[in-house]
């Protein structure tokens, strides 16, 4: 079932003693806005965590396969949609029976329907192998901290070494020094959109969309590491909209949910040091035509 409503959402989430999201161009230190000291974390790295989730929890099974994953070749997954539409003689011959002719609107309309995160965040699929493009109904932005956060530097020590070469230069103390990069806490916002029009283009449906806000809120009980700290989800509120193209501007809607630091002077350390408020859970009085889906918060 294709859906019928524009949905906007603001998803909080927070960290405590760990990196979110490192930048591999930074030494692996937390991200953020060099001018105010905001956290951030790219929409890529949230975007990871939903494949992930999805993946797990539905066993990697059409249709809620992953195209996007770990060690994936991506032209192989073309050709088995080439194989799936009964075109795989069209990846013989020349350059030009290679990019798919005509049949590459079938091609991409069976990834479609058995990748989730193509018909949910959308892919480009033109390279080799040409199964087209897909703009995906869901998107996310960046996610920036609430308040500033600092970036912690420690050194760790292994007391193990991974040469011979090492332990004899070490004459057997045989230890490895690292660092290691946390936020001590970190609450972060991020704000997404679903639109009714790109979901009836790619088959994203009522379904797709629960996994959606099933994997939002799960997505980090399923994400630990010794890296990533703690982190949870602390919000998700659902703004959905009686129309496809919906009833009121989303910057409007993302201000209903307000979020601040309690005692802005002080060191932020728990989720406790904010105030998140937000309107109760139905129709808003001031956009009469969207109601609010607290799913989390």
């Amino acid at each position: 079932m294709s859906l019928d409503h524009r949905y906007d959402f603001v998803l909080l989430f927070d960290v405590k003693d760990g990196n979110p999201n490192g930048d591999p161009d930074a030494g692996n230190l937390p991200r953020l806005d060099a001018e105010t000291g905001h956290g951030l974390v790219t929409d890529v790295c949230l975007k990871r965590k939903v494949r992930n989730y999805v993946g797990m929890s539905r066993g990697e099974q059409p249709p809620y396969e992953i195209y996007v994953k770990e060690k994936a070749v991506l032209n192989k997954q073309h050709e088995r949609a080439y194989e799936g539409i009964g075109k795989a003689d069209l990846l013989k011959g020349d350059d030009k029976k290679r990019k798919g002719g005509d049949a590459v609107d079938e091609a991409r309309q069976w990834m479609c329907k058995n990748f989730f995160d193509v018909r949910t965040f959308g892919a480009v699929m033109s390279t080799g192998v040409n199964c087209g493009q897909v703009r995906g109904p869901a998107q996310l932005t960046f996610a920036r901290s609430v308040s500033p956060v600092v970036a912690l530097e420690h050194s760790i020590t292994r007391m193990a070494v991974a040469t011979e070469a090492e332990a004899e230069k070490q004459q057997g103390d045989n230890r490895t020094m690292g660092r290691k990069f946390t936020v001590p806490y970190g609450l972060y916002r991020a704000h997404g959109f679903v639109s009714a029009h790109l979901a009836k283009q790619t088959g994203f449906g009522e379904d797709d969309l629960k996994l959606l806000w099933e994997s939002l809120v799960n997505m980090f009980d399923h994400d630990r590491s010794a890296a990533r700290g703690e982190m949870s989800t602390r919000g998700l509120y659902v703004f959905k909209h009686e129309g496809e193209l919906g009833d009121a501007p989303a910057h409007a809607l993302f201000d209903q949910v307000k979020a601040v630091q309690t005692v802005p002077s002080a060191s932020a350390r728990s989720f406790a040091d904010f105030t998140v408020t937000a309107p109760a859970a139905g129709t808003l009085s001031d956009f009469p035509r969207v109601t609010l889906e607290r799913i989390v918060g």
